[in-house]
């Protein structure tokens, strides 16, 4: 189990570094670059809708990886999803800006964006699965969480790959061409995950299904269209507030409030890595008390410090910056630490790559995709503190708390002893 759960940790950090170094790259440069005809505002605007893209796509590979998935197995998933998403992102690293080619430029941009998000729709599926199906139910979220920790290490790596070029490199330099030298990086990294993953062993669960489904996404619309939508609407919140305080607070602080990149990007970084530390011992948690306790304890702790949050975020003090990430973090990682052993545990095992992997990513669409565009618009028009974004936050947090409650519970029940009888 260890060797395994380090298997799908390191390849799902992988898949989010890939991921990740694009949000970052389009909160700092990608709008000067690639839309340089719009203004300030509507550039980061169209760069961040290029982000949005990669949200979008994400469904349809968790439909063609999940089809894979409970078709053939969730080994080769995890081949495949790697592969596609490591190349997209070496190929954004060669794109040209607007002055070399012109509006193709933004074009190829929003093509790879696409193509980023339909291997990691069928990443996460794939690894999260391969640990919850070989892991023992007692322990099984503990377990769980070890690739819910790989998009923390992937936003450390990112980010502190692009925390380094801006120390060492001028904003020209690092605008010229320093951008692009993470998404280089991804090659090899991808080359490495292929490697670690070679040698995994298929899902036991998988081998064990004698009636594999003809054609998966069918058989989830027909069977679990209810519960799909139930698991996109209760992960809104978490993608919503994790993508608001590592990808539109770069943006927000370094623009309108004047903060270093260097400074802000230190505060979230460190900020994510006291959450990954919180990783497993949230997940502890869940495998005592239960997987929707935890996620209702972390929805609503979302929904009460997103307007803290965004007035220590106004003050421009990066350490009160970094209290108000940390707490949006930690409530974050509450919800979703246990997320990796709650899905698959609501869906069937013939259909859960599926299933699984589908809620999870259309979560990623209402809350991923939407978060930076809409808090950067709502910003726009408020003052220094940015109480727009803290009131609508809160508002996917409440419709995400909802959807948690009509959720069951999944925790497996203890068998009890029966005392044998004696006379």
């Amino acid at each position: 189990m260890l060797r395994l759960a380090a298997a799908s940790l390191v390849g799902t950090a992988i898949e989010f570094y890939d991921f990740f170094v694009y949000g970052t790259a389009a909160a700092l440069v990608l709008g000067p670059l690639f839309f340089p005809t719009f203004s300030p505002l509507a550039g980061t605007l169209a760069a961040f809708g290029t982000f949005g893209a990669g949200f979008v796509a994400r469904p349809l590979g968790s439909v063609l990886f999940g089809h894979l998935g409970d078709r053939r197995g969730r080994r080769p998933v995890l081949v495949l999803s790697l592969l596609l998403t490591g190349a997209s992102t070496v190929a954004v690293g060669c794109v040209p800006s607007y002055g070399t080619i012109g509006v193709a430029a933004p074009v190829l941009l929003l093509a790879l964006r696409f193509l980023q998000g339909l291997g990691l729709g069928g990443e996460w599926g794939g690894a999260v699965l391969l640990t919850a199906e070989h892991a023992p139910p007692g322990r099984r979220a503990l377990w769980s969480s070890f690739p819910q920790m790989g998009p923390a290490l992937g936003f450390v790596l990112a980010n502190g790959m692009v925390l380094a070029l801006s120390a060492t490199l001028s904003d020209a330099e690092f605008a010229r061409w320093g951008w692009r030298v993470p998404f280089w990086a991804a090659g090899a990294l991808a080359l490495s995950g292929l490697w670690l993953r070679s040698s995994l062993a298929e899902s036991p669960r998988f081998l064990e299904i004698d009636d594999h489904a003809r054609v998966p996404f069918v058989e989830v619309v027909r069977h679990h269209r209810r519960l799909v939508l139930l698991t996109a609407g209760a992960l809104a919140a978490g993608y919503a507030v994790f993508y608001a305080v590592t990808t539109w607070s770069l943006a927000y602080a370094t623009e309108r409030l004047g903060v270093s990149r260097t400074i802000m990007l230190t505060c979230v970084m460190a900020a994510v890595v006291v959450k990954a530390s919180l990783t497993p011992f949230m997940a502890v948690l869940a495998d005592r008390y239960g997987r929707r306790t935890m996620c209702l304890t972390g929805c609503t702790a979302c929904g009460l410090w997103m307007l803290p949050m965004v007035a220590l975020l106004g003050t421009g003090q990066p350490l009160l910056m970094f209290l108000g990430i940390l707490g949006a973090l930690v409530s974050f990682i509450t919800m979703f630490a246990v997320i990796a052993a709650y899905l698959p545990e609501l869906y069937e095992a013939r259909v859960r790559c599926t299933g699984a992997a589908v809620g999870y990513n259309l979560g990623g669409v209402l809350g991923g995709a939407l978060t930076p565009i809409v808090a950067t618009a709502l910003a726009e028009h408020g003052g220094r503190v940015p109480w727009g974004v803290g009131v609508y936050l809160t508002g996917v947090a409440l419709f995400s708390l909802v959807c948690f409650a009509l959720l069951p519970e999944t925790r497996p029940v203890p068998v009890p002893v029966v005392e044998p009888a004696t006379g």
